[in-house]
């Protein structure tokens, strides 16, 4: 039984005849690296909040799941509402819980209302990126895996940022010094508020317009088999990058004696690696198709991941570049694979795998925590080492490329 549903603004055959709106990719990649920029800066404080609060790992691992499962269990919903009835100016009012979480973590005394700030960027996040990714799609012109990278590149890189940023303005001064990136949501505010005029636009042009329905060729259990995988293979991926976002800066500093700053630029270096290696998956599947490129970004860092725990620092430094750069381009290459297999659920499946992607980031790294609690912070790199082999799955992937 095939599955048929209605398509999004743009049909698949007019998608691929409109010119790609680069300006509007830009600025909604922008607004992923300031919307991620922020987010990053509570795992690159951790160091902080630990001393500040004298908080074990297994608490650091309740700060990450606070903000991942607000943003995960959130995502879906806002994507399935958003399918069936847009909302183009949700984008700059999901940002400002954002900057609300910014101002309570500044300004946090406790623990608990730490883990409230953590919340409200993570429910800021779950309007973000369904939506964010829908205009991305959007805005493609057909050309899904490449407008799907510049607007993953953006993210990746705001990431990358957020260490580095804490090293330089929040390490040195204290906690409070967060307060001053809410300059940062305010300026996404303004660029997002921009953004939603286009989509709202986009959106009068082509209401009362009917299109033909896009028809799924594979089996109904074909397409559920191979979202399952796809999750599977979310799970591998972001369980093991918990394990660096979260952790790493401790493992750097228990293994290899660094300081705060020192260990905080050593993770700067592996999210910038993510974001360059984001820029590959999505154009990469364009031509090549999407299965290749998820079976070489899991399975293909493996061999780097089984090696890392064992590496001196330099070859820590060098192992970890390779595995964010080489992992980073899965998602791209996944989520639009995922978009393909369930055509006209554009927000629906973007909230799923965000947040699917979130959630599993969060649980690892509460799960993770509660093990270097238990053990050491060296068992876990030697645990998730094994995570990428779970990308063999990827042979049971059907090759979704069809014919214009």
């Amino acid at each position: 039984m095939a599955i048929s549903e209605t398509p999004p603004p743009l049909s698949r055959s007019s998608a691929s005849k409109a010119r790609t709106s680069f300006g509007i990719l830009g600025a909604i990649s922008v607004s992923h690296l300031l919307n991620d920029m922020i987010q990053s800066l509570i795992l690159a404080i951790y160091p902080l909040l630990q001393n500040e609060f004298s908080l074990t790992f297994m608490q650091i691992g309740l700060i990450t799941l606070t903000f991942q499962l607000a943003s995960s269990l959130l995502q879906p919903v806002v994507g399935y509402w958003t399918d069936k009835h847009p909302m183009p100016w949700s984008l700059p009012i999901g940002m400002c819980f954002t900057l609300s979480g910014l101002v309570l973590l500044a300004m946090a005394g406790s623990f608990a209302t730490v883990l409230v700030a953590a919340a409200l960027v993570g429910t800021g996040s779950s309007v973000f990126h369904p939506e964010s990714s829908r205009v991305a799609r959007m805005a493609s012109g057909g050309r899904h895996g490449l407008a799907q990278s510049i607007f993953q590149v953006g993210g990746n890189f705001g990431s990358s940022l957020g260490p580095l940023l804490a090293a330089v303005i929040i390490a040195p001064y204290g906690k409070g010094n967060v307060a001053w990136f809410v300059l940062a949501a305010l300026l996404a505010i303004v660029v997002l508020a921009q953004v939603s005029r286009w989509y709202a636009a986009q959106h009068r042009v082509n209401k009362g317009k009917t299109f033909a329905p896009v028809i799924n060729p594979l089996p109904r259990k074909k397409v559920v088999l191979a979202v399952c995988i796809l999750l599977v293979l979310i799970f591998s991926k972001y369980f093991y990058m918990a394990s660096i976002s979260s952790y790493f800066t401790f493992y750097l500093m228990s293994k290899f004696s660094l300081s705060v700053q020192s260990a905080q630029m050593h993770l700067f270096i592996f999210l910038f690696a993510v974001a360059a290696g984001t820029v590959i998956g999505g154009p990469l599947g364009d031509k090549i198709g999407r299965k290749y490129v998820i079976w070489g970004s899991i399975l293909g860092v493996a061999p780097f991941t089984l090696l890392l725990p064992y590496a001196t620092l330099f070859w820590t430094g060098v192992l970890t570049v390779i595995i964010g750069f080489v992992l980073a381009s899965a998602f791209s290459a996944i989520l639009v694979y995922a978009q393909e297999l369930l055509p006209g659920r554009i927000g629906m499946v973007s909230g799923l795998f965000f947040g699917f992607a979130f959630g599993m980031g969060g649980l690892g790294a509460a799960v993770l925590g509660l093990v270097a609690d238990h053990t050491s912070i060296d068992l876990v790199y030697k645990i998730c080492a094994y995570l990428p082999l779970l990308g063999i799955l990827t042979i049971f992937l059907p090759d979704n490329r069809h014919k214009e």
